[in-house]
């Protein structure tokens, strides 16, 4: 599965499969235009693989796309009733703005971080803090979003736990987002597991259409 495109500013894509010799994965990624030059990002990985992980992580898309608005612990939380009776799913958001601002929230193990280009290399400027739990069976009492100012050109990266956490080493942030999350995907999937990556980043100055 490859997915890629603008929303006004942002380019973002997505990259994924099901573990080999599935015919479905349990992980998902939901984009969605929040409106007033707002993205919202959601990567959700249903607990193990099947049918059933998926089940569990297309009731969560399902409420994002109808509650788009809300805030991000709201959002959570909203996720966490529809999945009450699943298996329940790992969970990150995120809310990039318009203003180079990006909003985010974890529960579970769906990695994300803020890459950006340094005079020494690639550097992490900034990683999510992810708090314990699975969305749908056990919430953590605070939902604390946190907040990370970006410049144009950084790059958003969300990873579910089929990826390998060094995936992020060797990106080349010139290349398009599309061209990333396809490498990641086919050099740093692992073979025990869905696998799912997502990227975004601000371009900076005006690009018009959506998707």
């Amino acid at each position: 599965m490859h997915e890629d495109g603008f929303i006004g500013r942002i380019e973002w894509a997505v990259a994924g499969r099901a573990l080999p010799g599935q015919h479905i994965s349990g992980d998902r990624c939901v984009v969605l235009d929040a409106g007033g030059g707002t993205v919202l990002f959601a990567v959700l990985d249903g607990l193990g693989h099947g049918a059933a992980a998926a089940d569990a992580a297309d009731r969560a898309a399902q409420v994002l796309a109808e509650n788009r608005s809300e805030p991000l612990d709201v959002l959570m939380v909203l996720c966490h009733r529809a999945m009450a009776d699943t298996r329940g799913a790992a969970v990150s958001l995120a809310l990039f703005d318009d203003t180079d601002i990006i909003r985010w929230l974890g529960v579970g193990n769906v990695d994300c971080r803020v890459l950006s280009a340094s005079p020494a290399g690639l550097a992490v400027r900034a990683a999510v803090l992810l708090t314990g739990g699975i969305v749908g069976y056990r919430l953590p009492q605070n939902l604390q979003p946190q907040t990370v100012q970006v410049r144009a050109g950084d790059l958003l990266l969300m990873t579910t736990d089929g990826i390998v956490t060094e995936s992020a080493e060797g990106i080349d942030l010139s290349r398009s987002t599309a061209e990333i999350t396809s490498e990641i995907l086919s050099r740093h999937a692992k073979d025990t597991d869905d696998a799912l990556v997502l990227a975004a980043r601000h371009r900076g100055g005006t690009t018009n259409g959506a998707s």
